[in-house]
């Protein structure tokens, strides 16, 4: 390939994006009244927004079904081609109908507009045309034309699609926010992989707990702390006053401060070289948000207090690390 036919394809795919930008960006005039009935349908519906669409609105839509269901308003997909053939018996009277078309003239859905209507329920339609029978047929109708398509032979849907799939997420959030979904509400949606792990893994889930607590009195002299800090492998160690209260903390960092003193580890004593003041979790937080507190502090590791004062666990860096937070 020439240095010419590089920069040809870099020249293609700029022109694709610039297009799009344009259609996308006419959207900003279209959030008007014709949206705000539309959200209010769908926040007022009693059962599900059944979202369909014909070809590659047909794609658009399952996404946009898929969204609007991850972000608090319950939805499914429906093919229209097969919705005359059975599927139709999916939609109830407690649902709305969100029609996606391009044309607002396909024929699988033109098909099924009597039965919607006989349902009584509402239907929104998301088209290029204003003026097609699906735009007149709605009782919502929300434009998403697009002037020109990104393809070169104004045939392939490219630019419209784009354009659908933007107002649809602008739908989705504007529920979402409505309907005051939480992060909490959204983990719940998505428990797999890392962001289900991110949002729903409390601390108390992954923190060291009894025998793999890192501890030695206040009376214990640094050597043994040491001891104490290598065997359980977390690169510090709680330290306790004779009555089993956590008072103090000894880390990685506290160790390389104290030996640049040139202190004799066999007769410090912990209390002589413990932090006392320090960061603690409780057992309840989330562990996004002890990742959280460990990185706007700087530190490794986290003694984890529970509501009566008690040291109940321990954690660094490395626990979160392993179950894939950070």
């Amino acid at each position: 390939m020439t240095n010419s036919d590089a920069q040809q394809l870099k020249t293609l795919g700029l022109a694709v994006v610039n297009t799009e930008l344009e259609a996308v960006s006419a959207l900003r005039d279209r959030i008007g009244d014709a949206f705000v009935t539309a959200c209010r349908y769908f926040l007022q519906c009693e059962g599900r927004i059944v979202v369909i669409g014909m070809g590659k609105s047909g794609h658009i839509a399952g996404k946009i079904a898929a969204t609007l269901a991850s972000t608090g308003s319950p939805a499914f997909f429906v093919h229209p081609g097969e919705a005359s053939h059975g599927d139709l018996g999916m939609i109830t009277n407690k649902d709305v109908v969100l029609a996606l078309s391009n044309s607002g003239e396909t024929s699988e859905i033109l098909t099924i507009l009597p039965i919607i209507k006989r349902l009584g329920i509402p239907l929104v339609a998301m088209t290029g045309k204003p003026q097609s029978t699906l735009a007149k047929s709605a009782n919502a109708h929300i434009d998403v034309s697009a002037t020109k398509e990104a393809c070169p032979l104004g045939l392939a849907p490219t630019s419209s699609t784009t354009v659908a799939l933007v107002m649809g997420d602008a739908l989705a959030i504007a529920l979402l926010e409505t309907h005051g979904f939480t992060a909490e509400d959204f983990a719940l949606s998505h428990p797999g992989g890392n962001l289900g792990r991110r949002l729903l893994l409390r601390i108390s889930d992954i923190m060291h707990t009894g025998e793999r607590i890192p501890k030695v009195s206040n009376n214990a002299l640094l050597s043994e702390a040491l001891v104490e800090m290598t065997d359980k492998g977390l690169g510090m160690t709680a330290i306790t006053s004779n009555k089993d209260d956590t008072i103090g903390i000894f880390t990685d960092g506290d160790l390389r401060r104290v030996l640049a003193q040139s202190v004799d580890v066999h007769t410090t004593m912990m209390a002589d070289v413990m932090t006392t003041d320090y960061k603690t979790a409780h057992p309840n937080m989330l562990a996004a948000e002890v990742l959280e507190l460990m990185q706007r502090h700087k530190i490794n590791g986290l003694l984890i207090i529970d509501d009566n004062k008690q040291l109940v666990g321990a954690i660094n860096m490395h626990d979160l690390l392993r179950a894939g937070v950070v």
